[in-house]
């Protein structure tokens, strides 16, 4: 059968408007198997590795897949929750803390989360939202800065399982969202949060996740967004250009990434007299290995290797009610023109109502 089984038809349900928030990914435990799986999928995709397949796939499975999962487990080990990955446990509280809001607002929407590599799969979770009877999807890549690297393989799969459907949804996406304003108070909030709880550092650095350098002459726009969101988040901090820095982390492989890397970065600013500083991440909207083992465990021991003092790092948006709250913003803002409250959802299917009635008078005649 080329299409899914449709879900069972429940007449005069009015037709509902999902959500889903998808995410990276991650393994389902700190294991080499399980790590395994998880890179397979995500370095076997042509949006993230742009080599040739014939090229890529001896050495991916030849060597990255026989030598990489095990390192990666044991660093994965050292942040894992008795919930599970923190990437999969703050997705998990972002996505019941915007339906929270939703019901308190009697906003008719239904919120569901999902993960480009690993589980639950975007198709698995765009299934459930239509056996919900949602008709409208918002798909919310959470990824403030586009690059084709993400958000872009996030709607490769979302179309990859329209192809699968006979009846579609009406499906819209959220591009980017670095200067959203709502999401600049978010970044904002939780800096100024950590500096009332631990003081305000010598320097801020933002670190962001790096891509290769040849992505930005191919016209990729991640650069120039990384460097909008710091200037609009040192603007709203009030810091000059002196007390806040940006670099890119997380290289893999031989090629240029975008640069300045993050490692000699926390080597240079040890070296130029910082003492205290503090590290964050707004690219990334939830803590996960690259924030909680790479900047919070590595990069604290490579700043004070260098000759610092005080390292601080300083925890994603995560369930932080500004970004629920900006999150929130977002969403309305993409479904402008859908039907989210209870009581417009009556009327909405009495429109339909009446426009197939009137397409079946104009068949007769």
């Amino acid at each position: 059968m080329r299409y899914a089984p449709e879900p069972e038809h429940r007449h005069g349900r009015a037709a509902r408007t999902g959500v889903l928030l998808v995410n990276l990914g991650t393994p389902d435990a700190p294991t080499a198997p399980a790590v395994r799986r998880y890179l397979a999928q995500f370095l076997s995709d042509p949006r993230v590795v742009e080599i040739p397949a014939a090229l890529w796939k001896p050495i991916l499975h030849g060597i990255i897949l026989r030598v990489r999962p095990a390192k990666s487990a044991a660093k994965y080990a050292s942040i894992w929750t008795p919930e599970g990955s923190p990437l999969a446990v703050w997705t998990r509280h972002q996505a019941a803390g915007l339906q929270r809001l939703a019901d308190a607002a009697g906003e008719a929407l239904t919120v569901r989360h999902a993960m480009r590599y690993g589980q639950p799969s975007i198709a698995s979770e765009l299934d459930a939202l239509k056996a919900e009877g949602c008709e409208r999807i918002l798909v919310v890549p959470m990824y403030p800065q586009y690059s084709g690297t993400t958000t872009a393989s996030v709607m490769d799969d979302v179309h990859r399982w329209q192809l699968t459907q006979r009846a579609l949804p009406e499906i819209r996406w959220v591009r980017q969202h670095h200067d959203e304003p709502a999401y600049i108070d978010a970044l904002a909030a939780r800096v100024r949060d950590h500096w009332a709880r631990e003081g305000r550092g010598d320097h801020l650095l933002l670190s962001f996740h790096g891509v290769p350098e040849r992505t930005l002459h191919l016209g990729d726009p991640y650069h120039c967004q990384c460097h909008k969101t710091r200037r609009l988040l040192a603007e709203r901090l009030g810091l000059t250009a002196d007390q806040i820095s940006l670099s890119f982390q997380s290289r893999f492989g031989k090629a240029k990434w975008l640069e300045p890397y993050t490692e000699p970065t926390l080597q240079a600013l040890a070296k130029k007299g910082v003492r205290h500083l503090q590290v964050f991440c707004p690219g990334f909207a939830a803590d996960c290995l690259e924030t909680l083992e790479e900047i919070a465990i590595e990069g604290r021991q490579v700043f004070l290797t260098a000759g610092g003092q005080r390292f601080d790092h300083i925890p994603c948006l995560n369930d932080h009610p500004a970004w629920i709250a900006a999150l929130q913003a977002v969403v309305r803002r993409h479904c402008a023109g859908w039907p989210l409250h209870a009581e417009e959802l009556p009327r909405a299917a009495e429109l339909e109502a009446q426009r197939q009635q009137a397409l079946a008078l104009g068949a007769k005649r």
